[in-house]
């Protein structure tokens, strides 16, 4: 008895992994030195369960084989995960399997259609394909396997009958109207407060805007060609259009009509330019006028110089807020006048 164990546990152990790998389908086809066997599991699938099909294809060595592209007729089904691989058995042929995973959608007859392998023949006085093709062709069979339903047999499967209609929700008692006058009133109230934040909230992305308007313009002036005499007016006017343009959407002050020096006046009573700010542009806006209308040469120093200028005022007042400090190191600078920027 005791000699007879080992030998029962390896029969048991040998029953149970057969039933394990059971397959509910498994087919093998051949074409000359090709053979293809496809097998479905496991041997009765519920819905729900993952089925894993598996294409395993040998050739003969010298044949080059092509498997069928990665979910092909399988469009059906939900492709869970896929595993490919290739290697070399015992007597020397080729091996390439494709296991897929696959998640049925209903229960009942699943059909996987044909697949398709291709080969080539690289063996020596063989033809390495038919005279019409470029390779040879073996497919499998189609393959039918059962999926269960979830429901056991003996379930019953007769429809109850409705409920019936269902009784209308009870309401509050009393009038309606008196909380419809109430949810008004409480709207009239916070309206103001809407409106405020949506008015502040609005300001906000214009003042954010506004910079970035005026960097576009401005680095389109920086990194184009510098101008010559005979285009230094129109130069300048692009330049301090850029800056009024900021100053309207940034600060809200409105100059479309306005001198330099009844723009600057204007700009004396805003509080979101601190004293170093105004020098800045001031310098920068006399500079631009005499270019304009008095036909001042400003020479390359000069261009660079306001360029520099109106880049600094940019970056000086993007963050700026009412009563803000002024920004550091630019109360300190000297601003030089045109005659200096002439040289």
């Amino acid at each position: 008895m005791i000699r007879a164990a080992p030998i029962l546990a390896a029969a048991l152990a040998a029953l149970v992994a057969g039933a394990a790998t059971a397959a509910v389908y498994e087919k093998t086809v051949e074409n000359g030195p090709v053979r293809a066997t496809l097998r479905i599991e496991p041997d009765a699938p519920r819905i729900g369960d993952p089925v894993v099909l598996t294409l395993e294809v040998s050739a003969e060595p010298d044949v080059e084989l092509i498997m069928p592209e990665f979910g092909e007729a399988l469009d059906r089904f939900s492709i869970v995960d896929f595993a490919p691989s290739e290697g070399v058995d015992d007597e020397g042929r080729s091996v390439a399997t494709h296991r897929y995973t696959l998640q049925p959608s209903r229960s009942g007859t699943q059909t996987v259609p044909p697949l398709l392998i291709e080969f080539v023949d690289h063996r020596p006085g063989r033809a390495a394909s038919p005279d019409d093709a470029d390779a040879f062709e073996l497919l499998t069979e189609r393959a039918s396997f059962e999926v269960a339903a979830v429901l056991p047999e003996d379930a019953p499967l007769e429809l109850r009958p409705a409920l019936g209609a269902l009784p209308p929700l009870a309401g509050p008692g009393g009038p309606v109207w008196p909380w419809l006058l109430g949810a008004a009133a409480l709207l009239a109230a916070l309206l103001p407060f809407a409106l405020r934040a949506l008015a502040r909230y609005r300001d906000r992305q214009r003042r954010e805007s506004a910079y970035e308007v005026a960097r576009a313009g401005l680095d389109a002036l920086l990194y184009g060609p510098r101008p010559d005499a005979s285009g230094m007016d129109a130069f300048f006017v692009a330049l301090s259009g850029v800056v009024r343009r900021y100053l309207e959407d940034r600060f809200g002050v409105r100059s479309p009509e306005l001198t330099t020096d009844e723009f600057l006046e204007q700009l004396s009573d805003s509080p979101d330019l601190v004293r170093s700010h105004r020098e800045l542009l001031q310098s920068f806006l006399r500079r631009a006028d005499l270019v304009k209308f008095a036909h001042l040469d400003p020479g390359p120093e000069g261009v660079e110089q306001s360029i520099g200028d109106a880049q600094r005022f940019l970056e000086a007042t993007r963050h700026t807020e009412v009563d803000a400090p002024a920004a550091p190191g630019l109360a300190a600078r000297a601003v030089p006048g045109p005659e200096a920027s002439r040289g």
